[in-house]
């Protein structure tokens, strides 16, 4: 079982860091179609710079060992960006082949997160 879930947690991870590496390669060097797509989303172009370098930073601190409170904000940086394309393409009644995508990395981050090795988790709720 452990077995099982270790290669399901790589598989999915690895897809999702090569999604979002990608993916925020192009966005924070403002190539690839994703100018169009913002600027048909009504955001400003300057976000995707931000969103590049965030996505980037963000599969840096899944894949480094350790750091388990920084892994749970970079998979909920993920979750908020892809929720909110998909979300935003709905809301100017693109299709959903347009938000295909977003929808398909956001179950990839849910399963990611999910099937995460005990270490990669946080042990003991934050104390405020």
């Amino acid at each position: 079982m452990m077995k099982r879930n270790k290669i399901i947690y790589w598989t999915v991870t690895i897809f999702l860091s090569i999604g979002m590496l990608a993916g925020g390669v192009q966005q924070m060097l403002q190539i690839g179609g994703y100018n169009d797509i913002v600027k048909q989303l009504g955001y400003p172009q300057y976000l995707l710079s931000i969103l590049g370098v965030w996505k980037i930073l963000g599969v840096i601190a899944i894949l480094i060992p350790k750091s388990p409170l920084l892994k749970e904000w970079a998979y909920a940086g993920f979750f908020f960006a892809m929720s909110g394309a998909a979300i935003s393409h709905f809301v100017i009644s693109k299709s959903l082949t347009d938000a295909l995508p977003s929808l398909i990395l956001l179950i990839v981050i849910f399963l990611s997160w999910y099937f995460r090795p005990v270490e990669r988790k946080l042990n003991s709720p934050i104390k405020l």
